[in-house]
């Protein structure tokens, strides 16, 4: 194992890289359940038969995903369906429901076609090294503004909706807008209602958690994040039950443990529609295809940057050696994402929490993938990691990965502001492509005007150029 991962190599330990990848897992095991959640609308739609179809395939294709990601790349970055991309998967699914009048399980039958067509796409693309051009056509200086505004979306995520409290006057509240965004605790209390208690409980949580990771990393200390999050979940756990009076473990009393297959082999397993996809026209289909493909490629380029730099595995150009196998892997993650019925499978930014712990190695990666395919016996457990517990860890990574600004040259407006832009978009879009896109069309208008134009590549212009086009004509 040691040989095979070449550990020892990349600085690294079996230890550290098991940690590693079970801290990933945590701080990313929310997919388990918010994956079917958004895709059936919380079995609403298809009922719980298409949910625990999607919530196996959730597992599996991940699984599949994060092992070519071991093996083949031997890189320590996490996959799952997207975020985003899954909900813009449930709006695409519905709208063929609307167009069609199929019921939503034959719609989503054929919307999985969509979601094969890309992985295929992007796999042909990755074997011929078209999407490793398109990482090298990012101009540096935008590069290395990806970890950064990577790090502020994960600070989002963790203080915002990683952290979200419905209650009798509404929701969902978040932290950072509903309790510090109050200002005073009384207009918070009234604000939020009934859940405020429970809002209280998640900030502690929250800061505990963090508190104990900076200690810990301050000493040393390894596993100090996946050992942060645990105090979070023992202060959560605790206030659950002498606080809120709630059982933080009453799910597992009544959870089944054994996976329904059958759902899945009936509503999601190897079930593309294409028949059904073509019902709503060609021109509908091509254009959904190519929306699809630019938000899964950037990113998912975003983030192996993003996350790549953060672990110092970028060379002196900022590319990061075995992109191509890594490119791969996401590509064949989807690829298994549709047949086994979810949306697209990309790598996740959560992956940084993993790499702080340490991970340098595919074996990281083979941990998190082994953990997922556990869930499909162990998700009652998952489950009961509490959201606040997992923030502290997001917000942690975050904050360190703001450390990628020193290497920018703030002098030079043309590294500066597209940088500038991408931290402010990032965060408030959710999507790592967009805020890519944004910034490479500033660089490439301000080389242009500013007598640089012969300095930016015929790739650099084609993608800004998509960009416009996605932006304004609404792809």
């Amino acid at each position: 194992m040691k040989k095979f991962f070449k550990i020892e190599q990349n600085g690294s330990t079996v230890r550290t890289e098991l940690i590693a990848g079970l801290t990933t897992f945590m701080t990313m095991a929310y997919i388990l359940a918010l994956n079917p959640n958004l895709l059936t609308n919380f079995g609403a739609d298809g009922g719980m038969t298409l949910w625990n179809g999607v919530f196996l395939s959730t597992c599996i294709a991940s699984a599949i995903a994060m092992f070519f990601m071991a093996f083949l790349a031997n890189k320590p970055f996490a996959l799952a369906p997207g975020l985003g991309l899954n909900s813009f998967f449930a709006i695409v699914v519905a709208n063929i429901v609307s167009i069609t009048g199929l019921s939503y399980v034959e719609s989503y039958q054929a919307a999985l076609c969509i979601i094969f067509i890309e992985g295929v796409v992007f796999l042909v693309l990755s074997i011929f090294n078209v999407r490793e051009k398109i990482v090298q056509a990012i101009p540096l200086g935008v590069r290395l503004g990806i970890a950064p505004a990577i790090g502020i979306m994960l600070m989002n995520i963790g203080f915002g909706s990683n952290v979200g409290i419905y209650s009798d006057t509404g929701g969902p509240f978040y932290v950072m807008s509903d309790f510090f965004g109050s200002l005073t605790a009384g207009l918070a209390k009234s604000t939020i209602g009934t859940g405020y208690p429970e809002m209280v409980l998640s900030v502690i949580t929250m800061f505990v958690g963090l508190f104990v990771i900076v200690i810990l990393a301050h000493y040393n200390v390894k596993g100090s994040v996946l050992l942060g999050m645990l105090a979070g979940c023992v202060v959560y756990w605790i206030g659950d039950a002498a606080v809120l009076g709630s059982n933080p473990f009453s799910s597992l009393a009544s959870a089944s443990f054994l996976p329904a297959f059958s759902d899945m082999a009936q509503t999601t397993l190897f079930k593309l529609d294409f028949k059904d996809l073509f019902s709503i026209g060609w021109f509908t289909v091509i254009t959904l295809i190519i929306t699809f493909c630019i938000i899964d490629m950037f990113d998912t380029i975003g983030t192996l940057v993003g996350t790549a730099s953060k672990a110092n595995m970028l060379d002196e150009n900022g590319e990061m050696p075995q992109m191509k196998q890594a490119l791969i892997s996401d590509a064949v993650g989807t690829v298994a994402g549709s047949l086994t019925g979810t949306s697209t499978v990309t790598t996740f930014v959560e992956s940084a929490s993993g790499v702080e712990a340490g991970g340098r190695t595919g074996l990281t990666s083979l941990t998190t993938g082994i953990l997922f395919l556990a869930s499909i016996f162990i998700a009652p457990v998952a489950a009961i990691i509490p959201a606040a517990a997992t923030s502290s860890a997001l917000i942690y990574v975050g904050i360190l990965m703001l450390s990628g600004l020193k290497k920018i040259d703030f002098s030079q407006m043309d590294q500066l502001v597209p940088i500038a832009l991408m931290i402010i978009a990032i965060p408030i879009s959710g999507s790592i492509g967009h805020g890519i896109g944004l910034g490479m069309i500033s660089y490439t208008v301000i080389q242009i005007f500013t007598g640089k134009a012969k300095e930016v590549s015929i790739l650099t212009y084609v993608i800004s150029a998509i960009f416009l086009v996605k932006f304004f004509l609404v792809i």
